[in-house]
């Protein structure tokens, strides 16, 4: 059975700096007429770094769109035809100052497909270093918080974690650590 949705007319409603908006005529599998909203989002990163003391470093941070203060993994967005491997080092850097020495990727996935183009990397950060020359950008503010994985991993259970790249991001590199002996699952 052939699933494919054919757009026939596109009409862009929304052109922003992170986001934009369209929304799509098609024509669905069984011949008729639809609509669909799309978010086309560039991608992002999720990076769970891991300090010399088995700690994984998150950040808290205030985001308006939930009216409150989260506890997360670093992240951010992917910039126009950038490798997620190098944006995930660059927002380490912006974020939390440090650059890694080793990357492992952990996941790629789509954010929400029903809506949204957006798909996100999630990476685990080894063997960090002070970054040289860090900076947040003017916008950003927020507060580093180190917590050994398994803190990490019940903060996931008991909701002090709400974000779901970070829920994702934090068992994948569970898995990986346990899978080296480093960590249990």
């Amino acid at each position: 059975m052939d699933l494919t949705e054919t757009v026939t007319e596109s009409q862009r409603l929304y052109e922003g700096r992170v986001v934009s908006l369209r929304l799509d005529s098609v024509l669905l599998p069984n011949g008729k007429p639809g609509k669909r909203e799309v978010v086309e989002h560039s991608g992002a990163i999720a990076v769970v770094p891991l300090d010399a003391e088995g700690n994984v470093l998150l950040v808290r941070q205030f985001r308006l769109p939930t009216g409150g203060t989260l506890l997360e993994v670093p992240a951010g967005g992917i910039e126009a035809g950038e490798d997620p491997a190098l944006a995930a080092g660059r927002e380490l850097a912006e974020e939390i100052g440090f650059v890694p020495g080793k990357l492992t990727p952990l996941y790629e996935a789509y954010v929400a497909p029903g809506y949204c183009t957006e798909k996100i990397w999630g990476y685990l950060a080894e063997d960090l270093t002070p970054a040289p020359d860090a900076h947040t950008d003017a916008d950003e503010f927020v507060e580093t918080v180190p917590l050994p994985l398994d803190d990490a991993l019940a903060a996931i259970s008991d909701g002090r974690i709400l974000d779901m790249k970070s829920v994702a991001c934090l068992t994948m590199a569970a898995r990986v650590l346990a899978q080296r002996g480093i960590a249990r699952m």
